[in-house]
């Protein structure tokens, strides 16, 4: 089955919203997020958010309606697509569990063709902590893609009777030291900007100028 290609650009607000393909059809969305913002999730207390940093910076403070901790949005420094399945196709699964391993593993295979070494993919249920919880890269979700113990692929899902929107980031270069300013620091019991910005950087995958859909699409076709 072939898929449709969409490319999308606007405030990360709006190419948030849930807004399926016009046909009933494998869809790939390309995003471009044109200003800055900082994607929080779905049950994501806004304390976790430095919101005065935020407004000081010009970031946008957002939320999804998928899982998972912030992820931090600067044009030009990600990668975002997102992959609609409608109802009754067969990559669909209902387990959400194991319902983006198929997309994992082709992420894995283009990705080695890039030369990207030690490169898997977490099955099973997610895995976090007080960290990851705050920030989305930190943590291990399913279908996610890591080199080692840096993420290369993160990915969300959120699903209606009629569609499944897989949502992926890469990072081309990661803002850590701005991740850790926006994250909100107790300075009596939390890590330092410094100390933060260090722990993020150190779990976070860089793929710097990778052409990410010309290595993608020859592995879903």
């Amino acid at each position: 089955m072939t898929w449709g290609a969409e490319h999308l650009r606007g405030r990360a607000a709006t190419l948030h919203e849930f807004t399926p393909p016009a046909q009933a059809r494998r869809t790939l969305r390309i995003l471009e997020a044109v200003s800055a913002a900082v994607v929080i999730g779905s049950s994501q207390p806004d304390s976790d958010i430095d919101l005065g940093s935020a407004e000081s910076t010009g970031v946008e403070v957002v939320r999804r309606r998928s899982g998972g901790g912030a992820v931090l949005l600067v044009p030009a420094e990600h990668v975002w697509i997102d992959f609609w399945l409608p109802a009754g196709d067969a990559l669909w699964r209902d387990d959400v569990v194991v319902a983006a391993d198929w997309l994992g593993e082709t992420f894995v295979s283009a990705l080695r063709d890039a030369g990207i070494a030690d490169l898997s993919v977490h099955r099973g249920p997610a895995s976090s902590d007080a960290l990851s919880r705050k920030v989305c890269f930190v943590g291990r979700g399913p279908g996610e893609v890591f080199s080692g113990a840096k993420k290369v692929v993160g990915l969300s899902q959120r699903r209606t009777r009629d569609w499944i929107r897989f949502q992926t980031i890469m990072h081309r270069r990661f803002s850590a030291e701005q991740t850790a300013r926006l994250v909100a620091v107790n300075p009596s019991a939390g890590p330092t900007v410094g100390t933060l910005a260090r722990r993020l950087r150190s779990r976070v995958y860089e793929i710097g100028d990778l052409a990410v859909l010309d290595l993608l699409l020859p592995h879903l076709r």
